[in-house]
C-alpha cells in the first residue's frame, strides 16, 4: 500500500465522476479548503452512520467554506440511490475505475478487499494536506475530529 500524504504534503489530484456522472476535479477547487472523506461501502451501517453525522452537521462545514468531498469505490449509480435514500446534500464520488485509483493515491486502498479504507484529508486552498486520519475497518471516524481540523484551517 503507499503511504498517505502527510500533513504538509501536497493533496494528490484526482479527477472523478460525482452522483450524476459530472466530473470533479481536486485542483479545480483551489482557493477552498476541501474535506476528502473515503468511505469503504455505500449502505453499510458504518459508512452510513459516519455520513449522516457529516449531513446532520454539514453547517459546521459550510460556515467554515469547506467543501466535502465523499469518495467510494463504489459504483456511480449505487452512490446515486444512497444520496438519494439518506437526503446526502455533499458530493459524493465514484472511485469505481481504474478501481482504487485515488483510494490507491491517497494509500487508504485495501488491495486484498478492493475497497478504500475509512481515511479522511483535510486540504487546504493552496491544495496542502493539513489534517488526516485513517481508521481501520469497523471504526468510525469522529466528528469533533472533523470540527477541530475545520477550526483551525
Amino acid at each position: 500500500m503507499t503511504s498517505s500524504p502527510a500533513p504538509g504534503d501536497p493533496a494528490p489530484d484526482f479527477t472523478l465522476p460525482d452522483t450524476h456522472g459530472t466530473p470533479t476535479t481536486l485542483s479545480d477547487l483551489r482557493g477552498t479548503p476541501v474535506l476528502v472523506v473515503f468511505v469503504p461501502f455505500a449502505f453499510s451501517g458504518t459508512c452510513t452512520g459516519e455520513l449522516c453525522a457529516l449531513r446532520d452537521n454539514i453547517e459546521d462545514f459550510e460556515t467554515a467554506g469547506v467543501r466535502l468531498l465523499v469518495i467510494s469505490t463504489d459504483a456511480v449509480f449505487t452512490l446515486k440511490a444512497w444520496q438519494a435514500a439518506e437526503g446526502y446534500q455533499f458530493d459524493l464520488l465514484s472511485d469505481f475505475w481504474p478501481h482504487g485509483a485515488v483510494a490507491r493515491q491517497y494509500g487508504v486502498l485495501d488491495e486484498d478487499a478492493g475497497h478504500a479504507l475509512r481515511g479522511s484529508f483535510l486540504i487546504d486552498g493552496d491544495g496542502i494536506v493539513r489534517w488526516s486520519v485513517v481508521n481501520p475497518r469497523g471504526q468510525a471516524r469522529d466528528l469533533e475530529d472533523y470540527r477541530r481540523a475545520v477550526e483551525e484551517i
